[in-house]
């Protein structure tokens, strides 16, 4: 290369012929996005809950009067392999449901036996002399029965907390009705006649409480155990007509409105000077408001109070019949809540195995139309996501199934409207004041809650395996 070339080349990098990107970006207007926040999801549930007005904070559900002779599930404490009974968690058994006298339960768990079956094994045999309860404290097992022409068939899942054969303590000589096959390693405690017969004799309270449960069974009931209303039909001529009239629980539940709160700050010199081309004070308020309808979410499904997680009915709780949700399982769940079942409710990986099984068994769900979004379902009614439900260490979860509306007697949401600085529906932002280091502070407060109106209304597939 000559010299003239060389100089040349140089003058060229010395000196720019055009205006350069980044100067020319000092004088250019940036076009900006709003804040954007990853947490923010569809909340389908805040969506589909009916919002029922809810005056003086409280919400009372009035209903028949009920004869609950205990449903619910037994917790267990264990130290190392050995596994014992909560005395007082005893009274979730129908016998012992309402009896109180802490020496007497604690005498009584000291009495269950602790049995190990490995997967496959026969607990108990149909045919089989019944003298002994038992409480499952770890494990799955399957109920199985004789159907119409001798073949086998699977009457329900049990799995930990439930129990049965409670009825055989009051029974002087019975047999199975049913045999019991352990599908996963089972832990069970079991709690012979002998020793329960034993300790009723020294005990006069339990006495006095088992002749009262006696009393209670002979009250006429309906098939949900409600109080019977009498009626008379498909008669002739002049029969007397029976009298009747429909009770009502004594001390019916009530719902309060629960709260979630934060105190919003923003500097006053960034809500004067930095509010084009977006104002901050919004954006803030914006954000901070989705995060609390998250919480609210959240709340609605996981408050051990209210969430629907905790408020589902013992009866309205099922299981998988293998452990991944197949369609027979979302079958069993709609026979739970079949009278006008509104929608499912699954985590999004749950929905994923869901359509892992129905591939597999060759079957493929339709999707329906949702507003502009479609959203699978099955037998007609959609499945819809919500990251709320909780998915535990050893990859399982939970599929619900609502009805919801005042008129269907199903699953309603509660606010109230109307509060003072109201912002949202049931959600207000108050101004609180300035501080001394200029910084201007905003309360916003979330007032809701749930209610279950009749059982029916909600129904929970639980222990669902998800896989990877």
């Amino acid at each position: 290369m000559t010299d003239a070339n060389q100089s040349n080349l140089n003058v060229d990098e010395r000196f720019q012929l055009s205006l350069s990107t980044p100067a020319a970006r000092n004088l250019a207007t940036t076009t900006k996005s709003a804040p954007q926040m990853q947490e923010i999801t569809s909340r389908w549930l805040l969506k589909l809950l009916p919002w029922v007005q809810t005056k003086g904070g409280t919400y009372r559900v009035n209903r028949r009067l009920t004869y609950a002779l205990g449903d619910g599930r037994v917790t267990f404490t264990n130290t190392g392999a050995a596994v014992q009974v909560i005395p007082q968690e005893l009274g979730e058994l129908p016998l012992l449901r309402g009896y109180e006298d802490t020496e007497v339960l604690t005498a009584l768990a000291g009495r269950f036996v602790q049995q190990e079956f490995a997967a496959g094994d026969t607990i108990v045999q149909l045919g089989q002399p019944a003298d002994r309860v038992f409480l499952i404290a770890h494990g799955r097992v399957n109920k199985i029965g004789v159907g119409k022409y001798d073949e086998q068939t699977v009457l329900g899942v049990l799995a930990d907390g439930d129990y049965f054969g409670d009825r055989i303590l009051l029974e002087p000589e019975s047999t199975w009705e049913f045999t019991v096959q352990a599908l996963t390693r089972t832990t069970v405690l079991a709690l012979p006649q002998q020793a329960f017969r034993e300790l009723l004799n020294q005990s006069q309270t339990l006495q006095a409480h088992i002749d009262s449960y006696r009393t209670r069974q002979e009250a006429p009931t309906n098939a949900s155990g409600e109080a019977s209303i009498e009626i008379t039909s498909g008669y002739v001529g002049e029969v007397e007509l029976p009298g009747t009239f429909v009770d009502y629980e004594l001390k019916p539940r009530e719902y309060e409105l629960s709260v979630a709160q934060t105190v919003l700050r923003v500097h006053t010199r960034v809500a004067d000077l930095y509010n084009e081309p977006m104002n901050q004070t919004e954006q803030q308020l914006r954000l901070t408001i989705e995060a609390l309808r998250e919480r609210q979410e959240n709340e609605l499904i996981n408050n051990r109070e209210f969430g629907l997680l905790h408020n589902a009915d013992f009866k309205q709780r099922i299981y998988t019949r293998s452990g991944p949700p197949t369609p027979d399982d979302l079958d069993d769940l709609l026979a739970t809540v079949w009278k006008e079942p509104g929608f499912f409710l699954a985590h999004p990986r749950t929905i994923a195995a869901i359509g892992r099984e129905a591939n597999r068994m060759g079957v493929y769900p339709q999707n329906i139309d949702m507003g502009g979004n479609q959203v699978p379902a099955w037998r007609g009614v959609p499945i819809f996501p919500c990251n709320k439900i909780p998915i535990s260490s050893n990859r399982t979860s939970s599929i619900l199934l609502l009805r919801t509306g005042v008129e269907k007697q199903g699953v309603i949401g509660l606010h109230q409207t109307g509060i003072p600085d109201e912002y949202q529906p049931s959600l207000s932002v108050r101004f609180m004041g300035i501080s001394e280091k200029a910084i201007i502070s905003y309360l916003v407060t979330a007032y809701y809650s749930a209610a279950v109106l009749v059982p029916d209304a909600l129904g929970i597939l639980e222990d669902v395996q998800i896989g990877t």
